[in-house]
């Protein structure tokens, strides 16, 4: 048995693993201003970092009457983000780094994620990630995004797990809730630092309340070889 024992990882993507909120934001405030002529500030997209894609845009549709279905607002807004996205998305070196470790000692690892399949498909090709990330699922696959826990139970399925042998790593507060309702460990890297207080990172075993300026792999493998809270 490795020194991680039976733990397993499952990984948010966008904000976690990636610095993929710019391309999100841009992708966002393009859509709202064709559909609904709309000004979208980085202050406004702050309030969605944490929620799929699909609950997003159902929400936009419904508040802003906007005619094209979420199927079609998904696909426009999938059509631009991977314009951005495939032309530049930097990975967070010491997750990278971490990932690498992970891969190294076999633990096993899935990507859990609100972007669509497409998208996060894409991602992990693009930066080389896929060589170590090869089981993924999107919230669109389960009936209900974070903080419901659907997306990372299923990511425990598909690793052939126990979720309470997992431990999630989340940058925003609806993912740290749903960890903590799939039964799950959490190591919390908040992506927005004013969000760093919310209760939903209370319970986190590791809060890196800096964000990825203060995340680091080591410290982070330390708490996932000590199997207990810090």
């Amino acid at each position: 048995m490795s020194t991680f024992g039976r733990t397993a990882v499952v990984l948010d993507l966008d904000g976690t693993l990636v610095d993929s909120e710019p391309n999100y934001y841009e992708a966002s405030r393009a859509l709202l201003a064709d559909f609904t002529g709309r000004e979208y500030t980085w202050a406004d997209n702050e309030q969605y970092v944490g929620i799929s894609s699909h609950e997003t845009l159902a929400l936009w549709k419904r508040e802003y009457g906007i005619p094209a279905s979420v199927a079609e607002l998904l696909a426009d807004l999938d059509r631009r983000y991977l314009e951005l996205a495939r032309a530049r998305t930097p990975v967070y070196p010491e997750m990278r780094k971490l990932v690498e470790r992970l891969h190294d000692a076999g633990v096993p690892m899935a990507v859990a994620s609100g972007s669509s399949r497409a998208a996060i498909g894409a991602i992990l090709a693009g930066t080389g990630l896929d060589a170590q990330l090869t089981t993924f699922v999107s919230a669109e696959e389960v009936p209900r995004g974070k903080p419901a826990p659907d997306v990372f139970l299923a990511a425990a399925a598909l690793l052939g797990v126990e979720p309470a042998d997992c431990v999630v790593f989340e940058d925003a507060a609806p993912g740290a809730a749903a960890a903590h309702a799939a039964g799950m460990r959490c190591v919390a890297i908040p992506y927005v630092a004013a969000h760093a207080d919310d209760p939903a990172f209370a319970g986190a075993e590791l809060l890196f309340r800096g964000g990825q300026e203060e995340f680091t792999a080591q410290a982070a493998l330390d708490v996932l070889a000590a199997g207990r809270g810090r």
